[in-house]
């Protein structure tokens, strides 16, 4: 029997790599990533009802709930009626899927209350497809091609934003180069020193252009390395970075410490597909 009322995580969405490797006539950026979710995340309650949006959490004021929020999008492409609740936990525009995660969340719920997924949901954001998925997955073309992996080792990590807001054509735009070769091949990864290995050989390429724009993200990955940080990147467009640690005490430490500069920082760990909460 499909669900009556449902609550639905929308997990943080990581691009633990992410290759630029072209650039399409219309302007559409050809994209080669690694992605993964953590275990931290904003959470969608739906319910039977008009078609409506509550957003609540400490990150509320960032967002509004009229017609182009991407939660009512996805419930009308899902030609659904349901009253939504969205508890936003994570910083607004930061490069860890935000309102695709959402909207990813949305569309899972309403499957669980009888509703089709839709047949494109790639129509609401590139990151939508693989965010709808919530695994490990290779992401290439614009977002549409999404291939499942093996599920990665659940490092322990902490994820950091400086509080500034970045354009993400803006950091596109910044590229010096924009046909970069794509990802070597993924493995299945026995444990984190080997996924830390292979990532070593990779890139962000947004990274550095996002850094000349707000050097206040190099600061970030400066100081997640001072805390002990084994490996720190900055994740989709920014500003959002990680940092992968040896513990779940070392990151919630560092977690602490950063969190003193008057960062968001938050300790979490790669986590497994989400389920029914």
């Amino acid at each position: 029997m499909p669900d009556a009322e449902v609550v639905e995580p929308a997990p943080a969405k990581l691009n633990l790599a992410l290759h630029v490797t072209g650039r399409r006539a219309d302007g559409y950026h050809l994209l080669d990533s690694l992605v993964a979710f953590a275990g931290v995340g904003d959470r969608l309650h739906l319910s039977p009802g008009p078609l409506s949006l509550r957003i609540t959490g400490p990150f509320a004021a960032g967002l509004e709930a009229g017609e182009g929020n991407l939660c009512l999008r996805a419930a009308r492409l899902a030609g659904a009626d349901a009253a939504i609740t969205l508890d936003k936990r994570l910083p607004v525009a930061s490069g860890i899927g935000g309102g695709s995660a959402d909207a990813a969340a949305v569309l899972r719920g309403l499957a669980r209350m009888g509703h089709a997924l839709p047949a494109a949901p790639a129509m609401l954001g590139a990151d939508v497809p693989v965010c709808l998925l919530s695994a490990p997955a290779r992401m290439q073309g614009t977002g549409e091609i999404v291939t499942k992996l093996p599920a990665l080792p659940p490092v322990p990590l902490v994820l950091v934003n400086p509080g500034i807001g970045l354009s993400t054509p803006q950091v596109f735009e910044a590229l010096a180069r924009r046909d970069n070769a794509p990802l070597p091949a993924i493995p299945r990864f026995a444990d984190s020193e080997r996924l830390i290995l292979w990532l070593r050989d990779t890139r962000n390429d947004l990274q550095d252009p996002a850094c000349r724009l707000a050097p206040a993200i190099g600061q970030v990955l400066d100081a997640l390395a001072a805390t002990g940080a084994l490996f720190a990147r900055m994740s989709g467009s920014g500003a959002t970075c990680f940092g992968f640690f040896d513990s779940a005490d070392r990151a919630a430490r560092a977690a602490s410490c950063l969190r003193q500069y008057g960062w968001w920082a938050v300790a979490s760990e790669l986590a497994p597909p989400p389920g029914p909460r």
